[in-house]
Order: C-alpha cells, then sequence, then structure tokens
C-alpha cells in the first residue's frame, strides 16, 4: 500500500509545473534614463511586452539602472540629458525599484511613468500611483530625502564601471553581455541564453539572426556625448515636481 502511494505522490510531483530557480534565470540589465523617449519606447512596447504579454519573465531576473548618460558637474551637482525634470523621476523610479518587492508592480509603475512621457505628459508621474493603487507615502518619502540621491548614486556608481562603457541608452545586457546597438533584438538574446529545460512559446517564434545587427543612429538611441541640458540638479532642496 505504501508503494502505491509513493508511486503516486511520485506522479502528481512530476506532473506539477516546474517553477523556474534563480539558477535557470537570464539576467536582463537595461540602464536607461527616465525622459529618454528611446528609452521609454523600449520599456513600453518592447521589454513591458515581451515579459509580461509573453510571460518571459518567468525565465528572466530583471534590473533596471536608472541613471543613463547624467553627468557630474564640477560641485557635484547633476547633469541630467532632459533636464532636471528627469533627475527627479529618476530618483522616483530608483525608490520605486528599492521600495517594491513585487518585479511586476515595480515594472508597472515605471512602465506608466514611461508611457506618460511619450505622451509629454511626464509632469503627471504622481497619477501613476493611483492608477496602479500604490500607496505613495513610501515613495515620496524616499524620492524627497537623501535616501533617494544615494540609491541613485549606487546606480551612477554601477553605471560608470560598465566595461565596456555604455554609448548610449537604451543599455541592454543579457547575462552581462552587451547587446549594444543590436538591443532591440534582446528577446531572441534571451531565448538563447535560457538553459532551462521548460519550453517557452515566445522563444521559439524568435531565433536570433547573427545577421541582424545594426548600426545604431541617433533615431534609436540616446546618446552619451549628445547632452542636451546643461542646466545642473541639486538635491540640497525639498523637491517639489
Amino acid at each position: 500500500m505504501a508503494s502505491w502511494h509513493n508511486i503516486l505522490v511520485l506522479l502528481f510531483l512530476l506532473a506539477m509545473p516546474k517553477s523556474h530557480g534563480v539558477e535557470d534565470k537570464v539576467k536582463v540589465s537595461l540602464y536607461y534614463e527616465a525622459l529618454c523617449p528611446y528609452c521609454s519606447n523600449f520599456i513600453v512596447n518592447q521589454l513591458g511586452k515581451a515579459l509580461f504579454q509573453w510571460n518571459l519573465i518567468s525565465i528572466v531576473d530583471l534590473k533596471m539602472v536608472p541613471w543613463g548618460n547624467t553627468q557630474f558637474a564640477p560641485n557635484n551637482d547633476w547633469i541630467c540629458q532632459h533636464g532636471p525634470d528627469e533627475c527627479v523621476i529618476d530618483i522616483v523610479e530608483a525608490c520605486a525599484i528599492d521600495l517594491l518587492p513585487q518585479p511586476g508592480l515595480r515594472f508597472k509603475l515605471i512602465e506608466c511613468i514611461e508611457d506618460l512621457n511619450l505622451q509629454g505628459r511626464h509632469g503627471e508621474w504622481k497619477s501613476c500611483m493611483n492608477t496602479l493603487k500604490i500607496y505613495p507615502n513610501p515613495i515620496m518619502d524616499c524620492y524627497q530625502s537623501r535616501k533617494g540621491v544615494d540609491l541613485e548614486l549606487q546606480f551612477a556608481d554601477e553605471t560608470l564601471k560598465l566595461n565596456p562603457p555604455h554609448r548610449f541608452v537604451p543599455w541592454v545586457l543579457v547575462n552581462n553581455h552587451p547587446l549594444q546597438e543590436d538591443y532591440q533584438n534582446f528577446l531572441a538574446y534571451i531565448c538563447k541564453a535560457y538553459k532551462g529545460g521548460s519550453k517557452i512559446q515566445a522563444c521559439a517564434q524568435h531565433v536570433l539572426d547573427t545577421n541582424s545587427f545594426k548600426e545604431a543612429n541617433s533615431s534609436g538611441v540616446c546618446f552619451r556625448s549628445e547632452n542636451e541640458q546643461t542646466i545642473p540638479f541639486s538635491y540640497n532642496f525639498q523637491l517639489n515636481t
């Protein structure tokens, strides 16, 4: 009797859907800045679709790093490529990454803010917390305090240590391999890197074409060398954006 019980338990366990362990997941890192329209487009129309509509999040360990092409002024103020508003929203998104434990909710908040940017409405970013029913106080307290600044400085340090250095954003890494100009082909790289045993439907439709490398141009990325702003952002005051 016990042997039949053991067999039934074994069959039950084998029939259960397999979860993807951390060791099976593909590491995807996105280095970006909040108001670069090409970063916004990538997050809203490409990355979000692949991760959540096609369920690639089940095999991906996603890291988002909002600093991008921001530069330090001589007095350690920041010069963000798209102005001081971008510095503020980078901090907001850094706080969301730190404070929201659920990867899906964290991404949805950033996606909502980036979608507003595509609509020319980035100043309405606070509405995204209401839309997603996120209690706003922790994020608001973070972005208006030294904590938010320190989170951004950590992302700055990580971005500046990239090897090779990033030349533009969005800058995408798959298992620490920089895709560089071929970042829009990220899905194929993820599928190629995945070594787990489960079949991923999205991957069956995307085979890596090694000849798909495309030269980047100003219509698809925000170059590090093309800083549009010289207005410094000082965090030594209360943020009210």
